[in-house]
């Protein structure tokens, strides 16, 4: 198993002037909030575009849910998915649900204790794996899984500066609960680049 480049080598960025990632997971695990916060950080503390979309399953909450954010540097002419550069999954139904947008070129990012990694080694340029769950759950709150995942996807893909997504998630997260989060962020941010999360495929 080798380890997951840095943020700077690993990035997804690069020169492209679109860049599409699709959060998904089941409702009830902040994905839409995922979505919102990296939009925000992109648009607010970056100068960039981006245009956020959500989706949901029949069931709603436990059910396969989506945000969708499409960020480019000039006009964003459409607003959904459809050739993402990052996936990411936080559940097996999300999953099975929204991995057949999966392409050679895409970054794949698991939550590695609710998603396997069958039918995904092999078809993406990287999968790499988090226990956001987990993570959260040993920060007293497994609500924030999400914001551990966000830390996790700034340090992995270097689509968002560190201070820019922490100072969205500060913006977004309920009043209260700003240091919890903030040790999420970092925790997710932390793992990712002390090169863990095994990088595959």
């Amino acid at each position: 198993m080798t380890k997951p480049k840095s943020a700077q080598a690993g990035s997804v960025a690069g020169e492209k002037v679109r860049l599409e990632v699709r959060l998904s997971g089941f409702g009830g695990q902040g994905i839409v909030l995922a979505g919102n916060i990296l939009g925000r950080s992109v648009v607010l503390f970056e100068g960039k575009n981006a245009v956020f979309t959500q989706s949901y399953g029949p069931e709603a909450r436990g059910g396969a849910c989506s945000a969708d954010v499409v960020i480019s540097e000039g006009t964003i002419h459409y607003p959904k998915v459809t050739h993402p550069d990052i996936l990411v999954f936080m559940s097996e139904e999300a999953k099975n649900t929204y991995g057949k947008l999966l392409e050679p070129e895409t970054t794949v990012i698991i939550d590695q204790d609710l998603v396997r990694n069958e039918g995904l080694e092999g078809r993406c340029s990287r999968l790499l794996s988090v226990p956001a769950t987990r993570f959260a759950e040993e920060l007293g709150r497994k609500m924030v899984a999400n914001i551990v995942m966000l830390g996790f996807l700034t340090a992995v893909t270097g689509i968002v500066r560190h201070d820019s997504l922490q100072s969205a998630v500060l913006a977004s997260v309920p009043k209260g609960t700003e240091e919890l989060n903030t040790k999420a962020f970092e925790k997710g941010y932390q793992y990712g680049q002390e090169g863990e999360g095994g990088e595959r495929g």
